[in-house]
C-alpha cells in the first residue's frame, strides 16, 4: 500500500457521505414539502428520527469501502486522487512543512468531523455531486505514484471534492423536483399551487315572494292603514254621489264638509309623522285627506259648478302640488303614488265618465307629479301619472262634437308628456319611463284624428310631427341616442298620418314618396340611420301606394280601354319618376351608411323597381300624347329601346366593374325577352317593325362597341 492510499480511502469515505447526505436531504424535503395529510405528530417525528440515524451511520461507516473503490475506473480514481490533493495542499498551508502521510491522516481526521457537523448545510453538496464533471487539463496524482505530490498552495480558490457521476448505485435526483442541498442552502421550496379553477358564477338572488312580504315584521299594519285609507275615499265619494241622488244636506255644505274632513286628516297625519312608530300610518293618512282636498274640487267644479273651469283646474294643481311636495319632504313613493292614483281612479266617478274636463284634471296630476320626478327616482309615480291622460284621452275621442276642444286637450296630453320626459331625460339619461313617455303621448292625439274633419285632423297631426321632428332635430347630440330615435320614429310616423289625411287620389303616393326621398338624402348627409330608416318605411308605403291606384300594372300591361284624366296621368308621371328617384337615391345613402351590402338580392329587388319606374314614366307620358292604341305601342316601343340603351350604358361602364357588367347582361336578356314575349304579341304593325329593328341595331352597336373596348382594353393591360 503505497502513500496515495489513505488519501483515496478518505476521497471515497467522503464521496460515500456525500450520497448519504443527500439522500437525508431528499428525505427531509420530501417531508417538508408534501401535501398535508391525516399523519400524526409521532409519524413525522419518526422520519426525522430515521433520517438522522442514516446520517450517523454514515459517518461512522467502515474503511473497508476503500478497497471497493480502488477497483473502480480511472475517472473515480481521478475524481478522488484531485480531492484528496487540494485537501492536502489545504492541510499544508494551515499547517506547515508537514509529511504527506501524517498531512493526510490529519485531513482524514478533520475532514470526518467537518463532514458530520455541516454535512446537511453544506453549500450545494448534492448538487456538484449530481452534476460536477471531472476537469481532464489538470494532471492526476495517483497515475504517478513514485513522485510525491507537491504542494501548490492557493488559498483563494479551494478545490473541493468532484467525484464522478458514474460511480456504482448513485442517488440520482428528481429531474421533476429540485436538488435537497438546494433547498438547504436558499430555504424551503415555494408551495405547490393547486390547479386553476373557473370562477363559480354567483345566481342572483330572488326577490321575496309575496307570501314574505306578508309575513315580513309591520307590513299588517302598513296593509291596514292603506286598506282604510282606500275604503274611507270610497266612502267620501259616495256620500258625495248619494248627496246628490237622495239629496243629503246642500251643495254647499256637501263641498264645505268634504273639504273640512280632508283638511282634518292631513292634519292628523301632520301629528302622526312626529313618532317615529306611527309614520306608516301618517302616509296612509296624509295621501287619503290629500285625495279627498282633491275630489273635493273636482266635484265643485264638474257637479255643482262653484268654481269655473279654470278656477277648478288651478285650485286641483294647488293642492296635488302641496301633497307631492309633503311625500317628497318625507321621502315616500308611497305617499305620493297614493295621492296621484287615488285621485286619478276616482275622478272619472265625480266627472259623469270621460270627458275632456276629466283629461284637463288628469294632466293638471302629470304636471304637479313632473317636478317631483324629476328630483326622486320614482319611476312607479312616472307612470301612474302619465298613463292616465292618455287612456282618457283616448277614451274621450268620440264623446264630443266640437273639434276644438277635442284637438285642444289631446294636443295639451302630447305636449305636457313630451315635456316632462325630456326633463327627465336630461337628468337621468338611463330613465326607460321616459322614452315610454315621450313616445306614448303624442299617440292619443295621432289617435283622435280618426274623428276629426280632414282639415283639423290633419292640421294636428302636422303639428305633433313638427314637434317630433324639431325635437329630433335640437336634441340628436345631446339627449340619448334611443330617447331621439324614438321620437324621430314618432315625428316620421305623424308626418304620413297628416300626409296621407290631407291629400287624395293618386297625389298621395307622390308626395309619400317625395319625403321618403327627402328622408335618404337627410340621412346621407347627417350620416344617420334613423332617416333611413323612415326613408325605407315611406317609400314602402309609396309603392304600394303606387301599384294600386297612380301606376298600377294594367296600366303598363293593358291597351287603354277607357280614356284616363289629363290629371291622373300626370300624377302617375310624377310619382313613377319619384319612384325612380328613390330607387337610386336609397341605395345610395345605404351604402355610404354601410347598411348595404353585395348581396344581389336587395339589388335585384332595386333594379326591377327601377325598371318598373322608368316603364312608368315613358307610358305615362305615351298617353299624354295619345290615350289610343297608337301611343301605347309607341311607349312600349320606346320602353324596349330605353331598356337596351341602358344595357349598354351598363356594359360600357362595367368593363371594370363586374357588378355593373352582370347587371348590363341581365338588363340584356330583359330587353330581349320582354321584345320576344310582350312586343312580338301586343305590337302591331309598323311597331313592332320600329321595336325589334330598333332592338336589334341597338344590340349589334353595343356588342360591336363593347367588342372593341374590351380588345382595346386587353391590348392596353398587355
Amino acid at each position: 500500500m503505497t502513500g496515495q492510499d489513505p488519501l483515496i480511502r478518505l476521497a471515497d469515505e467522503l464521496g460515500h457521505l456525500g450520497r448519504r447526505l443527500e439522500a437525508v436531504g431528499l428525505e427531509l424535503r420530501n417531508v417538508g414539502t408534501a401535501v398535508p395529510t391525516k399523519d400524526s405528530a409521532a409519524t413525522v417525528a419518526a422520519r426525522v428520527a430515521a433520517a438522522r440515524s442514516a446520517a450517523a451511520q454514515a459517518e461512522t461507516a467502515p474503511a473497508e469501502a476503500a478497497p471497493h473503490a480502488s477497483e473502480q475506473t480511472g475517472p473515480t480514481a481521478q475524481g478522488a486522487s484531485q480531492q484528496s490533493a487540494s485537501q492536502q495542499s489545504a492541510g499544508q498551508q494551515g499547517a506547515g512543512q508537514q509529511s504527506a502521510s501524517q498531512q493526510g491522516a490529519t485531513q482524514q481526521k478533520g475532514a470526518g468531523q467537518q463532514g458530520a457537523q455541516r454535512g446537511p448545510s453544506t453549500p450545494a453538496y448534492g448538487q456538484q455531486a449530481a452534476f460536477a464533471q471531472p476537469n481532464p487539463a489538470r494532471p492526476n496524482p495517483a497515475q504517478h505514484p513514485a513522485q510525491p505530490n507537491p504542494a501548490q498552495p492557493n488559498p483563494a480558490q479551494p478545490n473541493p471534492a468532484q467525484p464522478n457521476p458514474t460511480q456504482a448505485n448513485p442517488v440520482r435526483p428528481n429531474p421533476a423536483q429540485p436538488d435537497a442541498a438546494w433547498h438547504g442552502w436558499h430555504g424551503p421550496p415555494p408551495p405547490q399551487q393547486a390547479p386553476w379553477a373557473a370562477h363559480p358564477v354567483t345566481p342572483q338572488p330572488q326577490g321575496p315572494s309575496l307570501f314574505d312580504r306578508l309575513s315580513q315584521p309591520g307590513a299588517g299594519s302598513k296593509l291596514l292603514a292603506w286598506v282604510g285609507g282606500a275604503v274611507t275615499l270610497l266612502g267620501v265619494v259616495l256620500l258625495l254621489i248619494l248627496a246628490v241622488q237622495r239629496g243629503y244636506l246642500g251643495p254647499l255644505p256637501r263641498v264645505v264638509g268634504g273639504a273640512v274632513l280632508g283638511a282634518a286628516l292631513v292634519g292628523i297625519a301632520l301629528r302622526l309623522h312626529r313618532s317615529e312608530t306611527s309614520r306608516t300610518g301618517a302616509f296612509a293618512v296624509a295621501a287619503t285627506g290629500f285625495a279627498v282636498l282633491y275630489l273635493d274640487v273636482v266635484a265643485a267644479t264638474s257637479i255643482y259648478s262653484y268654481l269655473p273651469e279654470g278656477g277648478g283646474l288651478a285650485a286641483g294643481l294647488v293642492v296635488a302640488a302641496a301633497g307631492l311636495l309633503l311625500a317628497m319632504r318625507w321621502d315616500s313613493a308611497a305617499f305620493a303614488i297614493g295621492v296621484v292614483g287615488a285621485c286619478a281612479v276616482c275622478a272619472p266617478i265625480l266627472t259623469e265618465g270621460f270627458t275632456p274636463l276629466l283629461v284637463a284634471f288628469l294632466l293638471v296630476l302629470k304636471l304637479a307629479a313632473s317636478p317631483i320626478h324629476l328630483k326622486r327616482d320614482w319611476p312607479s309615480l312616472a307612470v301612474t301619472a302619465g298613463v292616465p291622460p292618455l287612456l282618457a284621452t283616448i277614451l274621450t275621442i268620440g264623446r264630443t262634437d266640437d273639434p276644438r276642444v277635442l284637438s285642444g286637450v289631446a294636443l295639451l296630453a302630447a305636449v305636457v308628456g313630451v315635456a316632462a320626459a325630456v326633463l327627465t331625460v336630461r337628468v337621468r339619461p338611463g330613465d326607460v319611463t321616459a322614452l315610454g313617455l315621450a313616445v306614448g303621448s303624442p299617440m292619443p292625439a295621432l289617435l283622435t284624428t280618426v274623428v276629426l274633419d280632414k282639415y283639423w285632423a290633419a292640421g294636428l297631426a302636422g303639428v305633433i310631427a313638427v314637434m317630433m321632428l324639431a325635437l329630433w332635430a335640437v336634441g340628436r347630440r345631446d339627449l340619448p341616442t334611443a330617447f331621439t330615435a324614438g321620437v324621430g320614429g314618432v315625428g316620421v310616423f305623424a308626418l304620413f298620418v297628416s300626409t296621407a289625411i290631407v291629400l287624395e287620389g293618386s297625389t298621395r303616393a307622390a308626395i309619400v314618396l317625395a319625403e321618403a326621398l327627402v328622408l335618404a338624402f337627410l340621412a346621407r348627409q347627417l350620416r344617420s340611420r334613423g332617416p333611413l330608416i323612415g326613408s325605407v318605411v315611406f317609400g314602402a308605403f309609396g309603392f304600394v301606394m303606387t301599384v294600386e291606384d297612380a301606376v298600377p300594372p294594367r296600366l303598363l300591361l293593358q291597351q287603354p280601354w277607357r280614356l284616363v284624366s289629363d290629371g291622373a296621368l300626370v300624377a302617375g308621371l310624377l310619382t313613377a319618376l319619384v319612384l325612380g328617384l328613390l330607387a337610386i337615391a336609397l341605395p345610395w345613402a345605404a351604402v355610404r351608411l354601410d347598411v348595404l351590402g353585395r348581396h344581389p338580392l336587395p339589388w335585384i329587388g332595386i333594379g326591377l323597381v327601377v325598371l318598373y319606374a322608368a316603364a312608368g314614366v315613358v307610358l305615362c307620358g305615351a298617353l299624354l300624347v295619345s290615350q289610343s292604341v297608337t301611343g301605347f305601342v309607341f311607349g312600349h316601343s320606346i320602353v324596349t329601346v330605353s331598356w337596351t340603351v341602358a344595357a349598354l350604358v351598363l356594359l360600357v361602364r362595367g368593363i371594370d366593374v363586374r357588378s355593373l357588367r352582370v347587371a348590363g347582361l341581365v338588363l340584356v336578356g330583359a330587353a330581349v325577352a320582354k321584345l320576344l314575349l310582350f312586343d312580338l304579341a301586343r305590337l302591331d304593325g309598323i311597331a313592332r317593325v320600329i321595336a325589334f329593328i330598333g332592338a336589334g341595331l341597338v344590340l349589334l352597336t353595343a356588342g360591336t362597341r363593347y367588342a372593341k373596348l374590351v380588345a382595346t382594353r386587353r391590348i392596353s393591360a398587355n
